[in-house]
């Protein structure tokens, strides 16, 4: 049977990324788990962060096997099955990631962990980017989650450490400066991020 509607879809099934290549509808949707997770359009203060951020990681990358990308954009994370082979039960769409191992991108996307994840928190996503994907993304050994505040114009990081736990850094807030070891040149005034 062809989807053709968000609405033919049980919201309590369990889904897997071959499912969702033949899903013929509108809607914005990521699978977290297995599960639907519906995604609202960005407003223009996180579409404006989103671009600056871009800018500021593009122009840092140029010419660099290291890519970054800005959602709608796939990256597929995997889990064995009960037979014992990987199967993808997770996609998602950041609103930023970078991606340093060129292998692990296709033309659909990126399969395996970015190395940096960013997400900007909206009005009603706030519980799935600090408590659903922060667990996927460090399941999955995203080595950096970086979660923007636009309400208090700051940025808290999180950086996996060699036991596969995120360590929370203190919040950087407008005025400082912040640096990632993903993109060692790169130095980030906070101030510019949230520039209009």
């Amino acid at each position: 049977m062809v989807i053709t509607s968000l609405s033919q879809l049980d919201p309590n099934g369990t889904y897997t990324y071959a499912d969702y290549l033949l899903w013929k509808f509108e809607e914005r949707i990521e699978i977290l788990k297995g599960k639907i997770a519906q995604m609202a359009a960005p407003n223009r203060i996180h579409q404006n962060i989103s671009g600056n951020l871009f800018l500021m990681f593009g122009n840092a990358l140029w010419k660099s096997p290291s890519k970054v990308y800005a959602a709608p954009f796939d990256v597929r994370l995997t889990r064995m099955n009960l037979k014992g082979n990987k199967e993808v039960t997770t996609v998602v769409q950041p609103d930023i990631c970078v991606i340093c191992e060129p292998s692990k991108l296709d033309v659909r996307g990126c399969v395996g962990a970015p190395d940096l994840i960013i997400e900007i928190l909206s009005p009603g996503n706030g519980k799935k980017e600090m408590k659903d994907k922060f667990e996927i993304y460090q399941e999955n050994g995203v080595k950096e989650y970086w979660i923007v505040m636009p309400d208090f114009q700051a940025v808290q990081v999180f950086i996996l450490n060699d036991k596969g736990k995120y360590i929370g850094q203190p919040p950087v807030v407008s005025g400082d400066t912040l640096k990632t070891n993903i993109v060692p040149d790169l130095v980030i005034n906070i101030s510019d991020v949230f520039a209009e």
